[in-house]
């Protein structure tokens, strides 16, 4: 679709019109003063008493008339809009925080095809379709266990994110289980985040053994900063390791974010918590749709610039060429 950048520039399509009617340039006083100027008054018999303007003829007139035209388009800045693109881009920013404490290994979850796994296997098979349901947000990763770290920045790359999360081992961040150090050190991810929106996934098979910063508190300070948790307890509560799942501690530390708790004993119902947060949670993306412009004044300059180059440069050129060859010149017309 052609539209105009400037198109109140059509004004000046008046000027020709306006110059037309407006009255000629006459100076008062001769500018010019010859001795013979009262003999070539006689001479003529007084009847030039005032020099006339040339007139211009119809086609001069005509050619003036689009050349000028022709620039005013080009000031007006004409543009071809092509067709809508659209980009969409996240609103929030998704953390999911993995527990790699020693109990993770513990061999107590079936897969697809009826063999036993250890619980971090499982995480591993179930969190692939989770992240299918993630496009367009932006996914981070922290593992801890003994202590916590980083392992995957913020990224829309899910698939890099489902690499290092298939990386992780059992007791590579060590055996025990840090979880209010883990909320610590995820409040600190979020403060780099440009987004408003953060959320917040722990999954874990055990209580805290003993952070820094309780779990209770740590989940008020990321209430304070607008951070929702959800928790999801795997295993059996019964068989974890250093210390029994706190069930009450892990409810209402998500509650106090705004989230809730999930519990998982098997595979099966692992993947129906993160279907049910997939739910809970939809993938939060903004649309921004923009239609790319493409400038066409130079066309309209061009046109203008040759009407004027033929019309004034056409007789220049002939004129030399009748100076310089003037039977050439004078066959050429013929």
């Amino acid at each position: 679709m052609l539209q105009w950048a400037y198109p109140w520039f059509a004004v000046l399509l008046l000027t020709p019109i306006l110059m037309r009617w407006w009255p000629p340039y006459r100076a008062g006083d001769p500018v010019l003063r010859a001795p013979m100027a009262e003999r070539l008054h006689r001479l003529s018999g007084g009847r030039n008493k005032q020099q006339q303007a040339p007139r211009t003829r119809w086609f001069q007139q005509m050619v003036y008339c689009l050349a000028w035209a022709a620039l005013v388009a080009a000031i007006a800045r004409p543009q071809w809009l092509e067709e809508p693109i659209s980009q969409t881009q996240p609103k929030r920013d998704l953390l999911l925080a993995i527990d790699l404490s020693g109990s993770m290994a513990t061999e107590d979850f079936t897969d697809e095809a009826g063999q036993t796994v250890d619980r971090l296997t499982a995480v591993k098979q179930v969190m692939g379709n989770f992240l299918q349901g993630r496009e367009s947000e932006r996914v981070g990763l922290i593992v801890f266990g003994t202590a916590p770290f980083v392992q995957m920045p913020f990224s829309e790359d899910l698939e890099v994110v489902q690499t290092m999360l298939n990386e992780t081992e059992v007791a590579m961040a060590g055996p025990r289980t840090m979880l209010g150090d883990a909320i610590g050190l995820a409040i600190t991810v979020f403060e780099r985040s440009e987004l408003d929106q953060h959320l917040m996934i722990v999954l874990t098979d055990g209580n805290d053994t003993g952070s820094l910063v309780p779990p209770q508190r740590a989940a008020e300070l990321a209430a304070e900063r607008g951070i929702t948790i959800f928790t999801v307890g795997v295993g059996d509560p019964a068989q974890v390791g250093e210390a029994p799942l706190d069930e009450v501690a892990l409810r209402r530390l998500a509650q106090t974010t705004g989230g809730r708790l999930f519990l998982a004993t098997d595979q099966q119902q692992l993947a129906a918590v993160y279907d049910e947060l997939g739910r809970l949670n939809p993938v939060e993306v903004e649309r921004l749709s923009y239609r790319p412009r493409v400038d066409l004044f130079h066309w309209p300059l061009a046109i203008s610039v040759l009407l004027l180059l033929t019309f004034h440069g056409w007789p220049a050129l002939m004129s030399l060429l009748h100076r310089q060859h003037p039977k050439v010149a004078d066959q050429e017309v013929a």
